[in-house]
């Protein structure tokens, strides 16, 4: 927290932090070219972010992609605001829903459409299995995903109510357990009209006692299905860390709350 006070007590980086939040995925070059800064200056300021995990970086060949990660603000307003003021708490929340909304790209290569990054205090292995163990995917998530998760395997989102429905479908693409799994996601199986299914890449890295997870989802079809996914993604995240972290699912499905109003 010391490291993330620091970062938002200069107006600089705060006003770095509201040119991602209005348009996520930049280079380094961007920023500076919006913001008139010399790169040195804006390097430095991005370090300082980075390590305080208000920005993740993401490699796109030669280039690094800057996305602002609300996280670390939202555990301020847990810790310290909603004690005292659960109202102030919820409009962090909407404040929280809307950064986590990124623009989609509209060229030709391959721009992450989502990233959302999650500390977990857990082992690799634990948080592979949570993310590919069909009962364990069941009890935090309301459905159990299926697949022997092979490279070329289907999988299946099956509803964990016995109705035995499937709400999603894709093929796993890679599978290097404990540490990288990309599968196709097609929310629509059966649709009259289908589309190119997108993509979503779980990468998992072990420090200490923590792990990093980052999610990142990509070839988004329209614009509806990435505001969806702004939302559920972190709800089904957060689930997942309170199992791994204390054993139990949360107490009420946090999908299942009502947007927070302002």
């Amino acid at each position: 927290m010391d490291q993330v006070f620091k970062a938002l007590a200069d107006p600089t980086r705060r006003l770095l932090l509201d040119r991602l939040r209005e348009h996520n995925g930049q280079t380094l070059g961007d920023l500076c070219e919006r913001l008139g800064m010399a790169r040195q200056s804006a390097t430095q300021h991005l370090d300082i972010l980075e390590r305080a995990s208000l920005v993740t970086v993401v490699r796109r060949g030669r280039e690094r992609l800057h996305y602002l990660n609300p996280a670390p603000i939202h555990e301020i307003g847990e810790r310290w605001i909603s004690v005292f003021d659960k109202p102030r708490l919820r409009a962090i929340s909407a404040i929280k829903n809307q950064a986590e909304e990124y623009a989609m790209t509209n060229g030709p290569t391959s721009v992450p459409s989502y990233v959302y990054v999650t500390y977990i205090r857990a082992t690799a292995k634990q948080v592979w299995r949570a993310l590919t163990d069909a009962d364990l995917t069941a009890r935090y998530w309301g459905h159990a995903n299926v697949s022997d998760w092979q490279p070329g395997s289907a999988w299946e989102h099956r509803r964990a109510d016995g109705s035995g429905a499937v709400d999603a479908v894709g093929q796993v693409i890679e599978a290097e357990p404990p540490t990288r799994l990309v599968i196709t996601f097609d929310d629509a199986p059966g649709a009259e009209t289908p589309r190119e299914p997108s993509v979503v890449t779980f990468l998992i890295e072990p420090h200490h006692d923590i792990v990093r997870l980052t999610v990142t989802h990509e070839h988004l079809p329209n614009q509806e299905m990435l505001n969806g996914i702004s939302r559920g993604w972190p709800a089904v995240l957060a689930n997942l860390k309170s199992l791994l972290e204390t054993g139990e699912a949360l107490p009420q499905a946090p999908w299942g709350m009502s947007p927070a109003h302002t």
